[in-house]
Order: C-alpha cells, then sequence, then structure tokens
C-alpha cells in the first residue's frame, strides 16, 4: 500500500511539473517573440494598423497549440503570427503588406507572395499564412496600394487596371521593400524566395532578374515572352529578354489549357534559359487551365493544385532551407 500511494504522489507530481514547464515555455516564447518584434528595424519600416471604423484593417492572427506529455517531463511548442504592416516600397512610400510568420526564434527562410492580377485579397492572404504554418516568414505586399489603400480587392484592382497596371519600376521597389523587410527580421536566415500567380508570376520572373534573391516560382505567369493582346487593361511588355540575369533557380507551373501563357509560350522560355545555362523545372498541367491554384474560383483543379505545392515546398526547402 505505501509503495502503491508513493507511485501515485510521484506521478501526481511529474504531472504538475509537465504543466508548469508547459506554461512557462508558452510564456517565455511569447515573450521572446514580442521582444523580436520590438527591433529598430521593425520600428521604422512598419507600423500596426488600429481598426477605427472603415479606415483601418488590421488582418492579425495568433494561433497558439502547446502538448506536453510525460517521457520524463518534455514539452514543445508551435505558433504563427499573421498581420498587416507597413513597409517602405518604391520611392519611400509607404504601403501596406501581409505579414505571417513562425513565432518561434528560427533561424526561418522568407517567401514573397505576389499576388494575382484580382488584388491584394483573402485567398493572397490565406497563401501567405500556410508557408508560415510550414516554417517560412512570409510577406504579400499590396502592390495596389496607391489605388487604394482602404478599397475592396475588387476596386483597387479595378483601379489599377484603369491606370494601366503596376509599372514594372514601381513593383520592382515594393518588391525590394519586401525583401528587405524578410532579411531584416531578426529570426531569419537571410535566404528569400518568391512566388508569384498570374500577373505575378510574371512578376516573380521579373524580380528574380532583377533582385537578388535565392529562388523563384512563376504560377502561369503571362506576358513573360509574348505580348499581351489588344484590349488588355494592363500595359505589360515581355520580359524574356532579362533571361541572362536571372539570379536564382526557377519553377515553373503551367496549365497546359491556358491561353496565357499558352504551352508554346512556356516552350520558348524554356529554350531562353537553357541557352543561358539557368538553373530551373517546368510542370505543365493537362486538364489545368490559368488559375488552377485558386480554391475560390471555378479555373480551382486540386489534383494539379496539389502536386504543385508539393513541388513549391520541394523547391524552396532545396533552395532557402539548406
Amino acid at each position: 500500500m505505501a509503495a502503491s500511494a508513493a507511485r501515485v504522489a510521484a506521478t501526481r507530481a511529474m504531472k504538475s511539473a509537465s504543466a508548469f514547464l508547459c506554461s512557462m515555455y508558452t510564456a517565455k516564447a511569447l515573450r521572446k517573440t514580442s521582444l523580436t518584434d520590438s527591433s529598430s528595424t521593425r520600428a521604422m519600416n512598419s507600423t500596426r494598423l488600429a481598426s477605427v471604423g472603415s479606415n483601418r484593417t488590421v488582418n492579425t492572427r495568433l494561433s497558439v497549440m502547446t502538448s506536453c506529455y510525460l517521457r520524463g517531463v518534455h514539452a514543445w511548442y508551435d505558433a504563427t503570427l499573421a498581420e498587416t504592416v507597413r513597409i517602405a516600397g518604391h520611392g519611400g512610400d509607404l504601403i501596406n503588406a501581409y505579414v505571417a510568420r513562425p513565432l518561434g526564434p528560427g533561424p526561418v527562410p522568407g517567401v514573397v507572395v505576389i499576388h494575382h492580377g484580382p488584388g491584394w485579397d483573402e485567398g493572397s492572404k490565406e497563401i501567405t499564412r500556410k508557408f508560415a504554418v510550414h516554417g517560412y516568414a512570409a510577406i504579400c505586399p499590396h502592390l495596389y496600394h496607391r489605388a487604394g489603400p482602404d478599397a475592396s480587392p475588387d476596386d483597387a484592382a479595378a483601379a489599377a487596371r484603369a491606370a494601366g497596371g503596376t509599372p514594372d519600376e514601381q513593383f520592382l521597389g515594393d518588391m525590394a521593400g519586401a525583401i528587405a523587410y524578410l532579411r531584416a527580421m531578426t529570426s531569419a536566415n537571410q535566404k528569400v524566395g518568391a512566388i508569384g500567380y498570374c500577373s505575378g508570376g510574371r512578376q516573380s520572373f521579373l524580380a528574380a532578374c532583377s533582385l537578388p534573391l535565392d529562388a523563384a516560382v512563376d504560377c502561369y505567369g503571362a506576358c513573360v515572352v509574348n505580348a499581351p493582346p489588344p484590349g488588355l487593361p494592363f500595359k505589360l511588355e515581355p520580359c524574356v529578354q532579362l533571361a541572362d540575369r536571372l539570379s536564382c533557380p526557377l519553377l515553373g507551373l503551367f496549365g497546359e489549357e491556358d491561353k496565357m501563357p499558352a504551352p508554346e509560350e512556356t516552350a520558348q522560355l524554356a529554350a531562353v534559359l537553357d541557352r543561358h545555362h539557368k538553373t530551373y523545372e517546368f510542370h505543365t498541367y493537362p486538364g489545368a487551365g490559368h488559375g488552377f491554384f485558386a480554391a475560390d474560383r471555378p479555373s480551382y483543379r486540386p489534383e494539379a493544385a496539389n502536386d504543385g505545392w508539393g513541388r513549391v515546398f520541394d523547391w524552396f526547402g532545396q533552395y532557402l532551407t539548406s
């Protein structure tokens, strides 16, 4: 009886110790993160937005999971944070950007998510959070901020189209600001990749040829090789002539039924990259057209999207985490 009572008491003591250590570890991690984010660089480059009527929108998401179990005493901690910040973009303009990241100490790689033509919308922010869940610090700059910082994604995109879209020089300035923001994080491993969809796919290629990146992904980016057809509201120019400056490995994910870019256009791009001895991989999915990653649109193709996500994380895992 005495031995049994002693075992029960010892088990209770271990459970109490485990629970205490788990709570202390969680609190310590949260304090460390908040101190990390109060660095001088963050103070200069970002401003937390307060929700006041319809003037500002905050998108902050904190997900905390703690789990403790008895095998001796063991605990682990996992969390992500997502929020809207301000970063210095082209010409020093302050623009909105959506940031999601793990709350651990790092080091972690960074990814710039370049939103599609329809704008800085919920789908683009969901993609940004997905990278954080997979261990990346991710940022999605609002490329249409100047056309309507407080407008809905549809209205901001319409205003941007009416103005001819985002000029390449302006995009590169905003992109440089996003890259600098990621590399300034105290948890950064200093490696940054880019991924873009639709017009953002073209911009991902453009950024990889113009800025220092460690990896890039082009998801059905049009007008890299061919000029846009007459009547397209965006004033896009081909940028294939920059291929010799490609600074990093490039992954291209395309749909066989897409018209912009059509398979013939991506084949031409592959030939140019071969000629310049660049590292790249292109995959074209049968039965998929433009926008097959967009889960909230009729163009969504789950099989292609799921395979594509696997290739994206393999690509970034190879070039951003090693």
